[in-house]
C-alpha cells in the first residue's frame, strides 16, 4: 500500500513528502519502501523487512549475464561478501536494506573502492585499479564471481534459482556477533 506523508526535511526544515510503499518480495516477506527527498539534498531511500526469519547465508556462482539481473535484497542487518575480489561490505549503525540486483551490488561495490582510492597511496592505489578493472569484467560477465549474504536476520536473500540458501550460525561476541555459514 502506497502512501505519501507530508513533513519537515531533517536538514532545513521545508516541508517535503515522505513515501512510504509496501512490497511483497517472492519467497522473503513484505518490506517497507521509504522515500523522501529535499531541494537542499536531502535525502532518504531505505529498506525495511517487515519480519524476521531464520539466520541465513545465501550464495550465487555469477557466471551468466542473465545472473547479473538475480535480485538481491539485503536488509540492515546483511553482510555482503565478494570473495574473489577480497569485498567485503558490512552493516553499520547508519546502514540502509535495499533491493537491486547482483549489477547493482557491483556498482555499490565500484563506488566504495573510489572512494576509498581517494586516500590510498602506493602499492593501495595499484590494488584500487586492480579491483576497479575486475570489477568492470565482472559487470561484462567476463570474470565469474561469487556474491554471500549472510544475515542474523534472514531477511536478506538472492531470488535466482541458482542461488543456494544455508543456515547461518551466529557466535556472540565482544562487540556484538559473528556469522559464519555452516559447513
Amino acid at each position: 500500500m502506497r502512501q505519501v506523508v507530508p513533513a519537515p526535511c531533517p536538514d532545513c526544515g521545508e516541508e517535503i513528502e515522505y513515501i512510504y510503499d509496501t512490497e511483497n518480495i517472492p519467497y522473503f516477506s513484505d518490506i517497507l519502501l521509504i522515500c523522501g527527498v529535499c531541494s537542499c539534498g536531502f535525502k532518504i531511500v531505505d529498506t525495511m523487512v517487515m519480519n524476521d526469519h531464520e539466520p541465513s547465508c545465501w550464495e550465487l556462482k555469477v557466471e551468466t549475464p542473465a545472473d547479473l539481473d538475480a535480485r538481491v535484497v539485503r536488509s540492515m542487518q546483511g553482510e555482503i561478501d565478494i570473495p574473489e575480489f577480497g569485498i567485503n561490505i558490512r552493516p553499520g549503525p547508519a546502514c540502509f536494506g535495499f533491493v537491486s540486483n547482483i549489477e547493482g551490488v557491483l556498482e555499490r561495490a565500484e563506488d566504495a573502492v573510489k572512494r576509498a582510492a581517494i586516500s590510498c597511496e602506493g602499492d593501495e592505489i595499484c590494488r584500487a585499479a586492480q579491483l576497479l578493472t575486475e570489477i568492470e569484467k565482472a559487470r561484462r560477465s567476463e570474470l565469474p564471481f561469487t556474491v554471500v549474504i549472510m544475515d542474523p536476520s534472514g531477511n536478506s536473500g538472492i531470488v535466482s534459482s541458482k542461488a543456494k540458501k544455508t543456515k547461518l550460525d551466529i557466535e556472540p561476541e565482544q562487540n556484538g556477533y559473528s556469522v559464519k555459514p555452516l559447513a
